[in-house]
């Protein structure tokens, strides 16, 4: 039995777009709400061993809490995700001034990324059920960027809970792109996700400067407390004396899962003991970003009114390199006029 879409008035932004939230319902007790400001995974319901369905992403209740304040709470970032030193690159032996929205750096696309954009909706019908396609038009020299960039990301909704994300993009101009989602998970509705175990599937990974840029060293990650290749709490090591954690206050870096260029691999998993729900994230691209919730503060009530503290939620954000545009050794994330760029994610649920 496919999934099935509905759609409400989730509000209206102070430019006056009226925003609306897509519920993508399964047959097995899974949901998944998104909304068309931002493509904001708004709400994702799962099982957990129990069989009783919980809401695993943090987020708000409301739109105007999304547009009070935000810290990327489940959207979909570009164009560029994470982070470009000096905000500038040189492509083609052009140099792109960007906006620098994060010390020196341009972070997740500017001070408006895609995040804050109205995305069009569109509801397909697809081979395995109905598709939400959002579709973002960004034009040349959006935040700094050369090229009108055209967007499509594409939701289905599995049988078994699997929520995938399809991101194409094509340009009129030589351009750089890094699409990704960028939700917060709690897999337990618990205060805090250090006693969640994750096992992430990388031999590397990416140190970083003061500013979070990579340092175009990939270290390998044994005997580190970077090594997450068997199953370990979040907050096993997060508190050790590591000049790398020192600089992320705890996780903010990127792995490398070193599957094949463009196949679909796993790159994590989590799980959360109390609840026994698990979750894999599979991708396309060449890096996923392991982000601890550091910067959350617990400024702004969450859903039912519950604040998101320190490491309320984590990422795992599937993605090119950081800086690539500016670091030659990385996988290119230029694209060219003719050419099309397509990243694919899957959020995979279960219990264990």
């Amino acid at each position: 039995m496919p999934a099935t879409i509905a759609s409400t008035s989730f509000g209206t932004t102070p430019a006056g777009d009226a925003i609306t939230l897509f519920t993508l319902r399964g047959p097995r007790g899974h949901e998944a709400a998104l909304c068309t400001h931002g493509g904001i995974l708004v709400r994702y319901l799962a099982p957990d061993r129990a069989g009783r369905p919980g809401d695993i992403v943090l987020g708000y209740d409301h739109l105007a809490d999304y547009l009070r304040y935000n810290p990327f709470f489940g959207c979909l970032v570009g164009r560029y995700a994470n982070r470009i030193a000096g905000a500038r690159f040189t492509l083609d032996g052009r140099t792109h001034p960007l906006a620098a929205n994060d010390g020196p750096n341009c972070l997740h696309g500017g001070r408006r990324g895609f995040d804050q954009a109205a995305w069009r909706p569109e509801v397909l019908v697809g081979p395995a059920g109905p598709v939400l396609r959002l579709s973002h038009l960004s034009p040349d020299g959006d935040e700094g960027f050369p090229g009108t960039l055209r967007v499509t990301a594409d939701h289905e909704l599995a049988d078994d809970g699997t929520l995938r994300f399809t991101l194409t993009a094509t340009t009129d101009a030589p351009t750089v792109v890094n699409l990704t989602q960028h939700t917060y998970f709690n897999l337990g509705n618990t205060p805090d996700i250090l006693g969640h175990e994750l096992q992430l599937d990388a031999e590397h990974f990416l140190p970083v400067d003061a500013n979070l840029i990579p340092t175009r060293e990939r270290r390998a990650v044994a005997g580190t407390p970077f090594d997450f290749r068997r199953p370990t709490p979040v907050g096993a090591r997060i508190a050790a004396d590591d000049a790398q954690l020192r600089l992320g206050r705890g996780y903010d870096h990127t792995y490398i899962p070193g599957q094949p260029a463009d196949a679909l691999a796993r790159h994590g998993r989590v799980r959360d003991p109390a609840s026994g729900r698990t979750l894999e994230v599979w991708s396309t691209a060449p890096g996923v970003q392991f982000y601890s919730g550091n910067f959350l503060d617990g400024r702004q009530a969450g859903k039912g009114g519950r604040a998101h503290g320190l490491r309320a939620g984590l990422c795992l954000e599937p993605q090119a390199f950081p800086d690539s545009p500016n670091q030659p050794a990385f996988p290119s994330c230029v694209l060219r006029p003719g050419e099309t760029y397509r990243h694919v994610i899957e959020y995979r649920p279960g219990v264990g």
